[in-house]
């Protein structure tokens, strides 16, 4: 059976696209693709069907990441099916964990920096919808920090699993 970890941030054309990217290179990276399955949502659904915005495809693209993404809004039904259900701000944490239909699913919470132990008091990947460029560059680098501590906790769990 399969882990699955889904990244959600607010339209899902940004931030939770460019975390779900990164962190499948490194599921792919430890040999664990098949075993742990990654996608993204968005808490709302304003961009339902569109793609990645362009300059998050480009940061990652220039990253050496694949960006194919179709954004789609999270749904309460969802929680039974995974595992790990990543924020990538305190909003999202909070709407995730109200949504929850059970306290076992908003168990299942966490936010994306909460892996990064260089984060520090700041729990946030800040949105760069409407920044420039750079603060696509900037949050790909937050995601990347966390994205090796969040590794860590999934093979963690899976080898939990497996004992």
């Amino acid at each position: 059976m399969s882990y699955r970890v889904c990244f959600v941030c607010t339209g899902n054309i940004c931030r939770s696209p460019m975390a779900e990217s990164v962190f499948r290179a490194r599921i792919e990276e430890a040999g664990l693709d098949g075993v742990v399955e990654v996608d993204s949502a968005g808490t709302g659904g304003w961009h339902e069907g569109d793609g990645a915005d362009s300059r998050a495809v480009a940061v990652l693209e220039a990253g050496g990441y694949g960006s194919d993404h179709t954004a789609r809004r999270f749904r309460a039904a969802w929680f039974s099916r995974l595992d790990l259900v990543i924020a990538l701000d305190s909003g999202h944490l909070r709407d995730l964990r109200r949504l929850a239909p059970t306290p076992e699913d908003a168990d299942k919470v966490r936010l994306l920096r909460s892996y990064d132990p260089a984060a520090g008091d700041d729990p946030d990947v800040p949105d760069p919808y409407y920044g420039r460029l750079d603060d696509f560059e900037e949050c790909l680098e937050m995601v990347e920090a966390a994205s090796h501590g969040l590794l860590a906790a999934v093979q963690r769990e899976l080898e939990g699993r497996a004992a």
